[in-house]
């Protein structure tokens, strides 16, 4: 709901162009209204919790006042919820203080509200998890991207996972995709067999959110979440064997199908057979084949259905999980879905180029974004609706935290989502994703060359190991290509977007454009 969803600070400008914009003042009065009275008789539930391990040097605390059980028992699986979080308060009032209520559910008086400088989260007659679990998205990203900016940290929508390595060494990278686009697969993805054989494990540390602080010349990431809140549809044993393993107990199933028949659940992309008796996600009886009044398919399951899942569960959890200190990290890596245009992997030329490519990052959207599927729409850093702040400011964090640092982290962009002539895709995803990490790593390392190219660096197609694929070489050279016409009217269209930020659009990334356009033309 980001139309429903605004950033509530005294000025236009302190929420930027980019996101839904209320005066503080005017938004409490709509909002006291509306809540006026909506709960009278129903349970007031009062959740203390903590974002990030409690007591850490990480960790932000919040307590949230709901109607919902349905909030209470997921805030307890996706936050830390413990009377504890009292005793951090001391008595004071540094904490998030978040209102939600389900009122009427009335779509019409649906508001999402982040006061960033109030510390406050208001949510009123929504039900969704997204809007509701205030630990969440409104949090974790909205209040804390604020919270980062003013106290020289980063709350970013990324996920975080380790990379171990035939000699037992731990590699930690984040990468930011927008939602739907793969974070929880790629976080938990199994390597293939090859590269299990060779001792190469994955190690989850989140699959979301990361909160990103510098120490001692690097920066460090936590998860602060203490679950998984992931996309059902698509998840199936061949695409995330450790998500769908996790759920087999103490998960709540958000928008699903439900197996009458085993009292079981299901949805589309399962990857088993449909039920014979079931009830649809609205509680309809259902069964495959069955269409609406256009011939549409009646799908089972919502497109973005959901599953809530502890933090435990996961099989291939990092050992750094409760680490309050965070893991160093090597890389930032930023993708979307793009079927043409954008190649398998390449790497920015310094940090500066960095910012500029997650900036301009672009994606298919996906029903989890905006209900519409496969317009092309630009991301920044994956972080379009949750950014609590002027969005030129939040480029300007970004390219502060890495000024001046002797060797920041390497950034790359990456696609998994090229596609043949058929509308296929080229590469197969999944745990074959390892096959570019490792080139990644590798770069960081700087054991591996790579070439220049007017867009950044890119991999020798032989440095890419398709051992155990069925990918030719000739595949992997077309999804390496940089089209440099395609991406001339990319640049342009990279224009037309920075034109929406103004003069405010820092001077640095304006100064990156130049240069891609300079090096196209060349």
């Amino acid at each position: 709901m980001e139309d429903r969803t605004f950033i509530c600070t005294p000025t236009q400008e302190e929420a930027g162009v980019t996101n839904n914009w209320m005066d503080p003042a005017e938004a409490y009065k709509k909002l006291d209204a509306i809540a006026d009275g909506a709960m009278k008789g129903r349970t007031m539930y009062v959740i203390p919790f903590s974002m990030g391990k409690i007591g850490s040097s990480f960790a932000k605390y919040g307590i949230e006042l709901t109607d919902s059980l349905y909030v209470v028992l997921n805030m307890k699986i996706m936050t830390r919820v413990s009377s504890k979080v009292y005793e951090q308060l001391k008595g004071g009032d540094d904490f998030v203080k978040g209102i939600h209520s389900k009122v009427n559910l009335d779509a019409e008086n649906r508001y999402i509200c982040q006061f960033p400088q109030d510390n406050t989260i208001y949510s009123l007659n929504s039900g969704y998890g997204g809007n509701v679990l205030l630990g969440k998205k409104c949090f974790a990203l909205r209040i804390a991207s604020y919270q980062g900016w003013k106290e020289g940290w980063m709350a970013e929508h990324m996920l975080i996972l380790g990379v171990e390595r035939p000699d037992g060494d731990v590699k930690y990278v984040c990468a930011a995709f927008p939602s739907a686009c793969g974070k929880t697969n790629l976080a938990m993805m199994i390597p293939p067999e090859g590269y299990r054989a060779k001792g190469y494990k994955i190690w989850t540390v989140g699959d979301d959110i990361a909160w990103i602080r510098k120490r001692n010349g690097a920066f460090y990431a936590v998860n602060p979440e203490n679950g998984f809140f992931g996309v059902a549809p698509g998840t199936s044993a061949k695409s995330n064997p450790n998500a769908l393993a996790m759920t087999k107990r103490n998960t709540i199933f958000t928008n699903v199908a439900l197996d009458t028949k085993h009292n079981t659940v299901w949805w589309e992309g399962m990857g088993v057979p449909a039920p014979e008796r079931a009830e649809d996600w609205k509680g309809n009886k259902w069964k495959e084949g069955m269409t609406d009044a256009d011939g549409k398919p009646i799908k089972a399951a919502h497109p973005n259905s959901r599953f809530t899942v502890p933090a435990k569960n996961c099989p291939c959890l990092s050992k750094e999980f409760e680490n309050g200190r965070g893991v160093p990290i090597s890389a930032f890596i930023f993708g979307g879905r793009r079927a043409k245009l954008t190649p398998l992997v390449y790497e920015a030329r310094d940090w500066e180029h960095g910012v500029f490519m997650g900036s301009v990052m672009s994606s298919e959207t996906t029903a989890a974004a905006t209900g519409k599927v496969g317009v092309v729409r630009h991301d920044p850093m994956a972080m379009l609706p949750f950014c609590g702040y002027n969005m030129c400011d939040y480029f300007e964090h970004w390219l502060s935290m890495g000024a001046r640092m002797k060797n920041p982290p390497k950034i790359f962009n990456v696609n998994w989502f090229r596609t043949d002539e058929s509308g296929n895709y080229i590469w197969p995803g999944f745990g074959d994703n390892l096959r570019v990490l490792d080139w990644i790593l590798r770069r960081c390392d700087g054991t591996v060359d790579a070439y220049e190219t007017p867009i950044g660096y890119l991999p020798y197609p032989k440095d890419i190991d398709l051992s155990g694929t069925n990918v030719t070489e000739e595949q992997l050279s077309s999804i390496l290509d940089v089209d440099k016409i395609a991406w001339y009217y990319e640049a342009v269209d990279i224009g037309e977007f920075y034109k929406k930020f103004g003069d405010k659009l820092p001077e640095k990334l304006a100064k990156q454009l130049r240069i891609l356009k300079k090096n196209l033309k060349e």
